[in-house]
């Protein structure tokens, strides 16, 4: 099979179909965006080695990855000619994922902090700006051509799971995050009582 195949020079590309449309398409956009994410995880797989207890659950994330990558390559009107079974507990398996993270650390969120920390947890952080850009472009797509919800939701849960997967990485190691500020909406505003007495 050869790398190159030059179909793609003049700027189209072929999606679930047959049809070619723009390498701008919002769809290739969302598509590009998603592998990205992917790369990503595969970057904190290899950092993490191989015992990582978390090694499982990126392996799966990344494999649903690329599901969901088919399924968003698929025009609505063909989405039951797509071979690729669409997990339907995607969004509920990154929120077990987070509940048992959280749950493991010694200390709560309570700060907006400053992405970073160690390497495995700054790059938690990438992946998980990335999830979002590419929640953006899956919502911009859903505008035009319906996207399956599981995936909108997957997206949603799947930046918040890398988020607390950066904290856990710090929590573990007994790291201190650099904080920007408190969460001003736990605060309770009180009101001064400015009638007359």
């Amino acid at each position: 099979m050869k790398i190159y195949t030059r179909g793609g020079d003049k700027g189209k590309t072929g999606i679930h179909g047959g049809k070619r449309v723009d390498k701008d398409d919002i769809r290739i956009e969302a598509n590009g965006t998603l592998d990205e994410l992917n790369a990503l995880l595969g970057s904190i797989r290899a950092l993490i080695g191989s015992e990582h207890e978390w090694q499982e659950m990126l392996f799966y994330l990344q494999r649903s990855l690329m599901i969901v990558m088919s399924h968003v390559a698929t025009p609505a009107a063909l989405r039951s000619q797509n071979p690729n079974d669409l997990p339907e507990n995607l969004d509920v398996y990154c929120e077990q994922r987070i509940d048992a993270l959280n749950a493991g650390m010694q200390h709560p969120s309570t700060h907006f902090i400053l992405p970073g920390g160690n390497l495995i947890s700054a790059q938690c952080h990438v992946a998980r700006t990335v999830a979002r850009r590419a929640e953006r472009r899956l919502w911009t797509l859903n505008r035009t051509d319906s996207v399956t919800p599981v995936i909108l939701r997957f997206l949603n849960r799947l930046s918040d799971l890398l988020f607390v997967m950066a904290r856990y990485e710090m929590d573990k190691e007994g790291a201190e995050e650099e904080r920007w500020q408190d969460f001003l909406y736990k605060k309770k505003t009180i009101i001064p009582n400015l009638k007359r007495k």
